[in-house]
């Protein structure tokens, strides 16, 4: 059980993502199947407190168990589905039409001196707040939340407008899933490149299809305004936050809209919401080739550990080259095409206990055994073993394009593919192919403000060195654009830092408990 347990809470991790990529978009890497939508009595209406009933069947399902002393509560509020904040949006597609958000509060027994709330979001967009909070209410010694946070906040998760129980998007079939993620990641033939546009082509009309004009209202500061009914439902004046990787660009979004009613929030995995998809896209590019190498340094120094060692950047190119032209078929006939592999070394990056695992996989898959390729990379997308997936990435797109104004032609797209070859070897191409998802999105555009939260208390903006997926620079880009933001570097490896070493624990708890702003310029150390 502990086993398991330690393994549900690492995997949480992977969830917490960055914002642009991919065959799809490598914006959210993915945690376990989500657990099953639990139907409570009906939502309360916008402005009206909720009704909360102990579910404790939401952990069971996710873990096998509560955590000790934890009791769990659910309930779901009614928002509007359009807030009604651009020209004419008042009378634009959702007027007077309601989304329903589930909310997971996490109680300890041992509480004192509640503080209030600590609302959390995982990133994505599309990852589970629900299932985020389960995962962190089991604390230090699985990775957790630390006691001195848990004793002093409920810990409250709640699934953003259109994520897993939250009046979900479902508009991608599970064969076009399939066929994106195995997708050559770097489609060289203007006939291998013209089919994955019309991969992305058939994917937005199909959603387009579904939802309409419906499309534009998952946007970020849509999502914001609902966490404004977040906090009032949990009856906190002001807002208490953890938001990790697109969780920092929802928090930034609340601070420009709400910065009165801000306490203190933490933002972890920074996202620039002022780059624009090119730049963004080039952004992870660098930041994962930059993991990458990371992780190739510390495969030659600990060959005993890497079975690739001492080249792990030849070992990872041979192995995709050679899954684009023979590609390895496992016992359930299944094959390990070159997206499945890429999709492995995506996933493996997110933290640096997984460079060890895509070590293995790879020899293995030389082998002739794809298992563990397989293993890493439906973590990441989300597929569970019955070839199912959850709306991990239906979410993630209609997110991300519902923001996006930026428009890429294809033959600059073309362009950066080749370019970014030459820069980025192992992940530029995919990074340039992969805004396909957005260029291919119908529907309008709802881009989220960009500016200062004057007004708001400091906000703590955390950034890793070696983070792939919302590279360092964009740390000190999110603090600078709110004007009120305090830096916080941890030296470390992977997506995201707290609460990982006790300097950053240490930091971040005095903050969020006392209010202490962590002094300027402070460095933490990988260990």
């Amino acid at each position: 059980m502990v086993t398991r347990t330690a393994h549900r809470i690492r995997q949480v991790r992977l969830t917490l993502a960055g914002l642009v990529a991919g065959a799809l978009l490598v914006t959210g890497c993915t945690m376990p199947a989500f657990a099953p939508r639990t139907e409570d009595s009906a939502a309360a209406a916008p402005g009206n407190a909720p009704t909360w009933r102990a579910c404790p069947e939401v952990a069971d399902e996710l873990v096998g168990r509560g955590a000790p002393g934890m009791r769990y509560e659910c309930a779901r509020i009614a928002v509007p589905r359009n807030w009604g904040t651009g020209t004419g949006a008042t009378a634009g597609p959702g007027s007077g039409e309601t989304f329903e958000i589930a909310l997971l509060r996490a109680r300890s027994s041992k509480q004192r001196d509640r503080i209030g709330s600590l609302v959390i979001n995982p990133g994505g967009p599309g990852g589970s707040g629900v299932d985020t909070a389960v995962y962190l209410s089991f604390g230090p010694s699985f990775g957790g939340l630390p006691t001195a946070v848990t004793d002093r906040f409920d810990i409250v998760g709640f699934d953003p407008r259109g994520v897993s129980r939250s009046s979900p998007v479902k508009c991608i079939s599970d064969a076009d899933l399939d066929a994106s993620f195995g997708y050559d990641p770097d489609p060289r033939s203007q006939q291998s490149f013209d089919g994955y546009q019309a991969l992305n082509r058939r994917i937005g009309q199909g959603c387009g299809d579904r939802y309409g004009d419906q499309l534009p209202l998952y946007g970020t500061e849509q999502a914001a305004r609902d966490m404004d009914a977040v906090r009032a439902a949990v009856g906190d004046d002001k807002l208490t936050y953890l938001g990790y990787s697109y969780g920092t660009l929802l928090g930034a979004t609340y601070a420009q809209l709400y910065p009165q009613r801000v306490r203190a929030l933490v933002l972890d995995g920074a996202v620039d919401p002022q780059q624009q998809l090119v730049a963004g896209s080039e952004s992870q590019a660098r930041g994962f080739e930059r993991a990458f190498d990371n992780f190739d340094r510390w495969c030659a120094a600990n060959a005993g550990r890497c079975p690739i060692a001492p080249d792990a950047r030849a070992a990872v190119t041979s192995a995709i080259d050679k899954a684009k032209v023979s590609p390895v078929r496992g016992a359930d006939g299944r094959e390990a095409t070159s997206g499945w592999v890429f999709y492995a070394v995506i996933s493996s990056l997110y933290t640096e206990s997984g460079w060890e695992e895509l070590a293995r996989a790879v020899d293995r898959l030389d082998d002739g055994d794809p298992t563990d390729v397989f293993k890493l990379a439906d973590s990441y997308a989300g597929r569970g073993e019955d070839g199912h997936y959850t709306n991990l990435f239906d979410a993630n797109l209609a997110v991300n394009c519902a923001d996006e104004t930026e428009k890429p032609s294809v033959d600059q797209i073309r362009q950066l593919q080749s370019q970014w070859r030459q820069k980025y070897p192992l992940f530029g191409p995919a990074l340039a192919v992969g805004m396909f998802g957005c260029v291919e999105w119908p529907g309008g555009r709802d881009p989220y403000p960009t500016g200062r939260a004057d007004g708001a208390p400091p906000i703590v903006v955390v950034g890793t060195t070696g983070d792939p997926a919302t590279p360092y620079e964009q740390t000190a880009r999110l603090a600078a654009m709110l004007g009120v933001g305090r830096v916080l570097t941890w030296e470390g490896e992977g997506h995201t830092a707290y609460p990982q070493t006790s300097c950053i624990t240490e930091a971040v708890d005095a903050y969020l408990i006392s209010l202490t702003v962590p002094r300027e310029g402070l460095r933490c150390p990988a260990r």
